[in-house]
């Protein structure tokens, strides 16, 4: 899995005034020159405001541990922006040697036209979080040496879950992150323990291009409320290289769907559901006549929402193939 960092502290919401005038349809991308004239806020919908904007205009260096029932990883991390374009690494300082890389602009237009990276365009994401997760103010405190302010985010069903963000009061930096699970457990904790003084990058972050949906004769008849499938590169149906990948997102949590015939593949996953420390996956075969085909869908949703998904997934071919 991506690391939590990269995945998460920037697809969070915009509301509010002040910065978010700047992204609408016709803005070449987020100015982050706004951020330095917006006034403090003071709502919960205006302290998540400032965390989005923060992860993408703020270029920093930090430490970072990652604790989970895998145990307690450190990270290095940091954040640049140059010419427009962002880029992020996450680097494990211990266990095995492992670099996550991230370069690329914050996606615009409706959820349907966002890149299909998890960074989609703050008013792309607003539309699917409301109704879906309760937002409130817990107090304040101190991470990494910093004073913060602390965001409960509740979801309201059992489709999703939770979340805790601790947010620097001077820029809005999600420094620290905590996952809820269903019955109120913690899942994973991602917490900054150093972080250098982060610089304001002085221009504007660029949108990405509207992307083309792609077309895909793989159908989910069913996905959790307030949902979204992201567009990807090239997808193939049942009579070429059969490789399908479909990635959906509500702005604060995503899964993948993998498609491919277990002929193409070395080893079979057992149907039914899996743990892979705090991921679940949920793995269904389907014959579509000589192929069998696996549907393997995961990610860092409760377990029930990946099994409905798979089977409810189902092979509509084209008019001339029927």
């Amino acid at each position: 899995m991506p690391n939590r960092w990269i995945a998460l502290v920037a697809p969070l919401l915009l509301w509010g005034a002040g910065p978010a005038r700047a992204d609408t349809p016709d803005a070449a991308g987020l100015d982050c020159r706004r951020l330095s004239e917006a006034a403090a806020p003071e709502t919960p919908r205006a302290w998540l405001e400032r965390s989005l904007w923060a992860s993408h205009c703020y270029q920093f260096r930090a430490r970072a541990v990652r604790i989970s029932g895998e145990g307690v990883r450190t990270l290095a991390l940091s954040h640049d922006v140059e010419n427009g374009v962002e880029r992020e690494i996450a680097s494990y300082l211990d266990g095995p040697p492992v670099v996550y890389e991230r370069r690329g602009r914050v996606g615009r237009g409706s959820p349907a036209q966002a890149i299909g990276t998890g960074r989609a365009s703050p008013t792309a994401i607003l539309s699917r979080l409301d109704g879906h997760y309760r937002l409130t103010l817990d107090g304040e405190s101190r991470v990494a040496g910093r004073d913060v302010m602390r965001l409960d985010i509740d979801a309201q069903d059992n489709l999703r879950y939770g979340h805790r963000l601790w947010l620097d009061k001077r820029t809005g930096l999600p420094l620290k992150q905590v996952m809820v699970g269903l019955d109120g457990r913690i899942l994973e904790t991602f917490q900054m323990t150093e972080l250098g003084e982060p610089s304001l990058y002085d221009g504007t972050i660029d949108f990405e291009p509207l992307a083309t949906p792609s077309s895909s004769p793989w159908a989910a008849r069913w996905l959790p409320s307030g949902y979204h499938a992201l567009p990807l590169p090239n997808d193939f149906g049942v009579r070429s290289v059969p490789v399908a990948h479909r990635l959906y997102s509500d702005g604060l949590s995503s899964f993948s769907v993998f498609i491919e015939p277990l002929r193409q593949r070395k080893r079979v996953l057992r149907a039914g559901m899996h743990r892979l420390g705090i991921t679940h996956a949920a793995v269904r075969h389907i014959r579509l006549g000589d192929r069998v085909f696996q549907i393997v869908a995961i990610g860092e949703v409760p377990p029930v929402a990946l099994a409905r998904v798979v089977e409810g997934l189902e092979y509509q071919p084209p008019d001339d193939t029927r």
